[in-house]
């Protein structure tokens, strides 16, 4: 598996508040890769964002790309992960990010701090995998178990030796910061006869919460407080699937991640730790949306909630599965066709180059730009027999424009299409966004904004879409660039669940998309020649004509 200097996870990156990072990546692997900087709003600066066929073309084997990382309003925690193919399942690691040096925390600063990245562990070689399946049509491959901190942990006999272990001395106060990095996985952690206090979430501050477990879905990082005051012992710090698709796939990953908590002290260890009991079964939905409907944003004096209110652009995006027929039912999928995922039927494709190079060079024949505000048809979403013709997608490579400095409002609409309604973390780059509000079933747009949270939403970058209900969000478009819209499930991006949002250049050079670097990795042909203008690294060159 490829992974980053020698570590599963990989490195962290500790920063301050604005800070600007520079991050030399050297592909020593045998297929390209590229990396992103989730949450981090990288303000004008898309060229290096990350995402595969996006922003740029994969980093190819034996080169290398130093990324500019650009910190602006984000605090406390975000991450760092591949953003081609499924190498994101081995190559992720931790962004901290201190306040402003001079300035501290809304809360007491704690006496320590640790991090845990919960993850996902295959058996095989991945990408091979996936891409079988996606060939054949057939459901993306479930994990072998998952892991915390690179380890399944006690309950799974290849890690029992090395289970992570945390110790803590008794009345201190610690900062854990938790961060799901499983490939299609939202997940229940909690720590066993430990109240949590959740202080954070995505590079933004929450009013306090206090819990004895979290949900936390694939991208989403939030930061707790935990107070040592429990009995001299050791305590299992446990991650399991939250699963709300079993209509669809043939079991999940029932395996529980755990790691150990140890007191500092003279006591006679257990012979096993304790567990969690309070956390909730897999399929607990009620336990999941009680926690979820609880966060909030701090909305202080110093972290006020700035939510837009003088709406120019409205969208409602439904979120579906979906198939694609093949010819005699040849295909590994539903029915002998090829499974796929849409955003208002809209199944994305990925094009042969960079779509931020097409836009920037005003490059023809890429993408359209006629990503619909609104579903092509209406009906009833959550319905259990819908009519054949939600279920089968159009496929293209289909983007929204937005002038700068509009204040957009979308409504992610969840559906029962195949009988399949699930959550879908949705996750925007270049961008938080304020989460207004949510509910089960279809959303009403007469009825519902009535109830919205205008005062102290949560600011996120990622948002789960309940199953069979919706979730509305609202933002400010004044980061001009190249952005992606994506399922954070693995398999619903590789599906078609994703679209890209165009944020148009300002009026002046602060408010309009930076020059692109004197180096970006080519693509590979056949795809489209480098334009002259923009050929002006012997770099480049060589490595295109190589190829």
């Amino acid at each position: 598996m490829l992974v980053v200097n020698d570590s599963f996870p990989g490195p962290v990156i500790r920063v301050h508040k604005g800070d600007t990072v520079f991050v030399n990546v050297h592909n020593e692997g045998y297929y390209g890769v590229t990396i992103h900087w989730h949450g981090v709003k990288q303000p004008r600066n898309p060229w290096s964002d990350g995402p595969e066929y996006i922003t740029q073309c994969p980093i190819e084997p034996g080169t290398n790309f130093t990324y500019e990382v650009i910190f602006s309003t984000e605090e406390g925690t975000l991450w760092w992960h591949a953003h081609s193919n499924w190498t994101r399942s081995t190559v992720h690691g931790a962004i901290v990010i201190y306040p402003i040096e001079g300035t501290t925390t809304p809360y007491p600063t704690p006496d320590g701090e640790e991090i845990f990245i919960l993850g996902s562990w295959y058996v095989g070689n991945i990408n091979a995998l996936v891409l079988e399946d996606l060939k054949t049509g057939a459901s993306a491959p479930e994990s072998d178990s998952y892991v915390i901190n690179g380890q399944p942990g006690d309950f799974l006999p290849c890690s029992q030796d090395s289970t992570h272990r945390w110790v803590v001395d008794f009345g201190k106060t610690y900062l854990v910061r938790v961060i799901n990095a499983a490939m299609n996985a939202d997940l229940f952690f909690g720590i066993a006869n430990h109240n949590i206090t959740v202080v954070g979430m995505d590079g933004s501050y929450v009013k306090p919460i206090i819990n004895d477990f979290i949900v936390i879905s694939p991208g989403q990082t939030m930061n707790l407080l935990l107070t040592a005051n429990r009995s001299l012992g050791h305590y299992y710090a446990v991650a399991r699937q939250y699963d709300t698709d079993q209509s669809f796939f043939n079991g999940f990953d029932d395996t529980n991640a755990t790691a150990v908590l140890m007191y500092n002290g003279n006591y006679t260890a257990p012979d096993v730790p304790l567990f969690p009991s309070n956390l909730p079964a897999y399929t607990d939905n009620n336990a999941a949306y009680k926690f979820i409907g609880r966060l909030r944003s701090l909305a202080s004096k110093d972290y006020p909630a700035n939510v837009p209110l003088n709406i120019t652009t409205k969208m409602l995006i439904t979120v579906s599965m979906n198939y694609l027929p093949c010819p005699n039912a040849s295909c590994a999928g539903i029915d002998g066709n090829m499974i796929a995922t849409s955003l208002s039927n809209m199944s994305f494709v990925n094009p042969s180059t960079d779509l931020l190079l097409a836009y920037y060079r005003n490059l023809s024949g890429i993408y359209s730009t006629d990503f619909p505000n609104w579903p092509e048809s209406f009906f009833d979403f959550t319905a259990d027999d819908l009519p054949l013709n939600t279920t089968i997608p159009t496929q293209g490579t289909r983007v929204k424009m937005l002038n700068y400095n509009e204040e957009v409002e979308i409504t992610f609409q969840g559906t029962a299409v195949l009988k399949i309604p699930q959550n879908h973390p949705m996750h925007m780059h270049g961008y938080s966004f304020y989460v207004v509000g949510s509910g089960f079933g279809n959303f009403n747009n007469e009825t519902d904004p009535k109830n919205f949270n205008l005062v102290d939403p949560p600011e996120v970058n990622t948002v789960e879409v309940p199953k069979n209900g919706w979730v509305t969000i609202r933002f400010k478009a004044n980061n001009p660039g190249v952005w992606f819209w994506h399922c954070h499930f693995e398999r619903h991006l590789d599906w078609g669940m994703n679209t890209v949002m165009i944020v148009k250049n300002g009026g002046t050079p602060e408010t309009s998309i930076r020059p692109p670097p004197t180096y970006m990795p080519p693509c590979r042909p056949p795809s489209l020649a480098w334009p002259k203008d923009f050929n002006d690294s012997h770099e480049v060159k060589k490595v295109y004509e190589r190829k």
